[in-house]
C-alpha cells in the first residue's frame, strides 16, 4: 500500500493544486510510482478518461505530472455548479445527479465509503500518492462529515503540510488562524507549513518564519517562489480570466457566468502576436480578430446573460463583417437556432438559439463523455486550412445537436464543435495562426508549438522549483515516519 502526503491551504487559490502537481513529478523523477488524489473537488473543468469517466481537470494535469493516464480514482467526488445554489454531482465518473447545497452536504456522509475504496484501490498500484486538499480545513461550519480536507487525511492516514499564499498578504495570520481553529487531533496531522508564491528577498522573511514556527510548533519546510510556469488552471479563480491583452492578433473569449473548459485556448497563448481576452463586460470588447464562446455549465442561462449583456448584438454583428466566430461545447450549443430542454437536465423549457447554424440542441438522455481523434474534413472560410489535419480532444456534455458535419460544424467563417481541446495539435493551432496572421495582412511562419510537449517541459520546471526550495530531505522524512 502506498504512502502519502496531503497539501492541505489556509484558502482557495493558494497553490495547492500547482504544489500537487509538482510533487507529482518530483517524485516521479525519483523513481517512484506516484498518483494524485482528490476526494471532491468543486470545479467546472473537467476532464474525460479513455474509458469515458469523468474527473476534475486538475487531477488530470497532476496525473499528466506524474506519467500517468487520468483514472477517475484520482478524483472520485466532483460538483460541477449548475447556479448559485446547486451542483450536478458526479460520483466515481458518473453523474449521480443534481442536488442543492444543503442536499449535497446532507448526502455526503454517504459518500464516505466510495472515496475510501477509490483510494485504496490506487493506492495499492503505487509507492506515494499526493492528495489535495479542497478549500481550507478551517471552514467550521463544514467540519462535520468533511470528505475534503481532514476527513480525506484520515482515510488515507496521511501527514498534512499546509501551504499560505504570502501574494495576496496577511500569510502568517492565515496559517496561524487555520492552525489554531483545527482541533488538536487535526493540528497533531499537520508536519510542515510551506509559504507560497513568495516574491523577494528571503532573508527579510525568515525572521517571520522563525516566529511563526515558535507559534504553531510545525516546521516551514519551505519557502516557494512565485511560479514561473504555465499550467492548465483548475477553476474561475485562475488569473488568466482576469485583464489579458489583445496583440496583433486580438481573441476575444466571452467570460460567460459559468465558463467551463476554459484552458481549451491556453495554447493560443504560446503564440507570439496572439493576445487571448476573456471579456465579461460588453464595454470591452471592442473589435476583436477571433471572438470565442467556450463551454457552460448551464447553456441556457449562459445565453440569456448573453442576451441581457448586449454580447448577443455584438457577436451578431462580429459575424455579419466577416470575422471568425467560434462556439466550443456549451457555446455551440448557443450558436444553433433552438435550445430545448423538456427533462430539465440544466435550466428546463425551450429557447432560441442566437441562429447560425440551422440545427436544434436537444438535452435528452445521458451526458456524452468520450475521447476523440480523427482528421478534419469538410471544414470552408477563413479556417478551411484545418482540412487535413489530426484532431483529439474529448467530448463532455449534456444535450446533443444534429448538424451531420463533425468535428467542426461551419456556416461561413462561423464554426462550432462539441471537441474541447480542438486547438492543442500543433497542426489545427497553426492552421488557425496563420489565418488570423493573414486576415490582417500579416504573415506567420513561426513554428506552433506542441502544446503536450511544452506542458511536459512545464512539470520539470515545477519540479525544479520545489526541489530547490522546499526541504526534500525533511520531507521524505514527513511521508515516512507518517501521523
Amino acid at each position: 500500500m502506498a504512502e502519502s502526503i496531503m497539501i492541505q491551504g489556509t484558502a482557495s487559490n493558494v497553490g495547492k493544486s500547482l504544489i500537487t502537481a509538482g510533487l507529482c513529478r518530483l517524485f516521479t523523477q525519483d523513481g517512484y510510482k506516484t498518483a494524485p488524489f482528490k476526494a471532491q473537488n468543486m470545479a467546472l473543468n473537467s476532464f474525460v478518461t479513455s474509458d469515458g469517466l469523468e474527473l476534475g481537470r486538475a487531477q488530470a494535469v497532476q496525473a499528466e505530472a506524474a506519467m500517468k493516464e487520468p483514472d477517475w480514482r484520482m478524483n472520485p467526488v466532483l460538483l460541477k455548479p449548475t447556479g448559485d445554489m446547486g451542483s450536478q454531482v458526479i460520483v466515481n465518473g458518473e453523474v449521480r445527479g443534481n442536488m442543492t447545497a444543503s442536499e449535497y452536504f446532507k448526502y455526503r456522509k454517504e459518500l464516505i465509503p466510495e472515496i475510501k475504496a477509490a483510494y485504496e484501490s490506487l493506492a495499492s498500484e503505487n509507492d506515494i500518492i499526493v492528495i489535495e486538499g479542497a478549500g481550507s480545513p478551517a471552514e467550521i461550519n463544514l467540519k462535520k462529515d468533511d470528505i475534503a480536507n481532514m476527513g480525506a487525511a484520515e482515510i488515507a492516514g496521511a501527514p498534512v503540510l499546509l501551504a499560505g499564499d504570502i501574494d495576496r498578504g496577511g500569510v502568517f495570520a492565515s496559517l496561524y488562524g487555520t492552525v489554531t481553529l483545527l482541533d488538536e487531533k487535526e493540528r497533531a496531522r499537520i508536519k510542515g507549513v510551506i509559504i507560497n508564491k513568495f516574491r523577494g528577498d528571503k532573508k527579510i522573511l525568515e525572521p517571520g518564519l522563525k516566529m511563526l514556527e515558535d507559534l504553531i510548533h510545525i516546521p516551514v519546510i519551505g519557502t516557494v517562489p512565485y511560479a514561473d510556469v504555465y499550467i492548465d488552471d483548475e477553476d474561475s479563480l485562475s488569473h488568466r480570466l482576469y485583464g489579458g491583452e489583445g496583440g496583433a492578433v486580438d481573441v476575444a473569449v466571452i467570460k460567460l457566468p459559468h465558463i467551463s473548459n476554459f484552458t481549451d485556448f491556453n495554447a493560443f497563448s504560446l503564440i507570439e502576436g496572439i493576445g487571448v481576452r476573456y471579456v465579461s463586460d460588453i464595454r470591452r470588447l471592442g473589435e476583436p480578430d477571433f471572438i470565442i464562446i467556450p463551454g457552460s455549465k448551464n447553456t441556457v442561462g449562459d445565453l440569456e446573460w448573453l442576451r441581457a449583456s448586449g454580447f448577443d448584438g455584438a457577436i451578431k454583428k462580429h459575424a455579419a463583417s466577416g470575422k471568425p466566430l467560434m462556439g466550443i461545447c456549451g457555446g455551440f450549443q448557443m450558436l444553433a437556432g433552438r435550445i430545448s430542454d423538456p427533462a430539465g437536465a440544466e435550466s428546463g423549457g425551450e429557447t432560441c438559439g442566437l441562429g447560425f447554424f440551422d440545427a436544434a440542441t436537444v438535452f435528452a438522455g445521458g451526458k456524452t463523455r468520450r475521447r476523440v481523434s480523427g482528421v478534419v474534413e469538410g471544414v470552408t472560410g477563413i479556417f478551411k486550412g484545418f482540412n487535413g489535419n489530426p484532431f483529439e480532444g474529448y467530448e463532455i456534455h449534456m444535450g446533443v445537436t444534429e448538424t451531420g458535419a463533425y468535428p467542426i460544424v461551419c456556416a461561413g467563417n462561423v464554426y462550432g464543435t462539441y471537441v474541447h481541446g480542438i486547438f492543442d495539435r500543433a497542426e489545427i493551432l497553426k492552421a488557425a495562426a496563420e489565418a488570423l496572421f493573414a486576415a490582417k495582412g500579416l504573415s506567420f511562419a513561426a513554428e506552433a508549438p506542441d502544446w503536450r510537449a511544452y506542458k511536459n517541459a512545464q512539470y520539470d520546471k515545477l519540479a525544479s522549483l520545489l526541489r530547490e526550495n522546499l526541504c526534500t530531505d525533511l520531507l521524505y522524512e514527513i511521508i515516512k515516519e507518517g501521523v
